[in-house]
């Protein structure tokens, strides 16, 4: 009798195997042999689940972008205004191992992407919800006297998640600049001018 397979959980399984690679050698290392050897079966067997090495880099980003999207809800539940804005861009800038990880997966789909549009994901959509979020917060912070009726809250939305993407690069492409402290001191500063009293 025929082996069943879940196709579904074999997708998970290979996307899963990805990046592990990923988190622990760095993308240039997840190979197809690499996912293969960390499932421990044989290159050719990855073929039946994905067309491509590509179509794994974008599942798996959309699977980053996912866990991400489930953090920020679970880290502002409860929370509004600065602090909903603070613990939100906490979960997308590359401050700890897990979402410098994570920048690895998704900046790397980007230098694909450059190359075959056929394997956009679910990357805009991601930004353009998680911008919305960052700008709700916002106006919540004027209404809660955080920060002034004047601020342009759409545009310092955007400002903001730009910080937090841009140092998703400087994770990839340059370490040295990714110090967390730094990090969280670019947002501050972009809020400063802004606040009704001491940051």
């Amino acid at each position: 009798m025929p082996k069943i397979v879940d196709h579904d959980q074999r997708r998970v399984e290979i996307v899963e195997a990805f990046l592990s690679v990923v988190g622990r050698d760095g993308p240039s290392a997840a190979s197809s042999r690499a996912i293969a050897a960390e499932l421990g079966v044989g290159a050719g067997a990855l073929w039946h689940y994905f067309d491509s090495l590509d179509a794994v880099v974008a599942a798996a980003c959309r699977q980053v972008l996912e866990r991400t999207d489930a953090r920020i809800v679970a880290a502002t539940e409860g929370r509004r205004g600065l602090a909903a804005v603070d613990a939100t861009l906490r979960e997308i800038l590359p401050l700890a191992k897990q979402t410098r990880d994570e920048a690895q997966v998704v900046v790397g789909f980007w230098g694909r992407l450059a190359v075959d549009r056929q394997i956009a994901t679910g990357q805009a959509d991601a930004l353009d919800m998680w911008g919305d979020r960052v700008g709700r917060h916002l106006a919540e912070a004027v209404d809660d006297g955080e920060l002034v009726r004047s601020v342009p809250v759409d545009c310092l939305a955007e400002v903001l998640l730009s910080i937090a993407v841009g140092q998703q690069v400087h994770a990839v492409l340059d370490a040295e600049r990714g110090d967390p402290q730094r990090q969280l001191a670019l947002v501050q500063h972009c809020l400063k001018p802004w606040r009704t009293g001491p940051a």
